[in-house]
């Protein structure tokens, strides 16, 4: 889900098409709706997070998706925190909070 800083709430209407994986080789792997991708993360220090750009298929996903917005957002996720199983990130400037829950295995 994303809570934007004007407390706008927006859930996808199907979770597992919207993922993060993170590799321990500073690889990122992402799902938005209908497109995956890869790119990088790092972090220099705990809670802090920085992503390179992602290299995403371009399938035209359909109408209501947040693949748009994910795209959007992407280069301006600053920080993470992990709660209760949970990862949630944060864009800067109070823009918004991602969640994201794990994947039912």
């Amino acid at each position: 889900r994303f809570q934007g800083g004007d407390g706008r709430v927006v859930v996808p209407d199907d979770k597992p098409k919207y993922t993060v994986a993170f590799g321990t080789d500073g690889g990122v792997s992402v799902r938005f709706d209908c497109n995956r991708g890869r790119g990088s993360w790092k972090s220099d220090r705990p809670g802090q997070v920085l992503f390179g750009p992602l290299a995403l298929t371009r399938a035209m996903c359909p109408p209501g998706s947040l693949h748009d917005q994910f795209v959007k957002h992407w280069f301006y996720v600053r920080s993470y925190l992990l709660r209760d199983g949970r990862l949630y990130l944060a864009l800067m400037a109070d823009g918004g909070i991602y969640e994201f829950e794990p994947l039912a295995r």
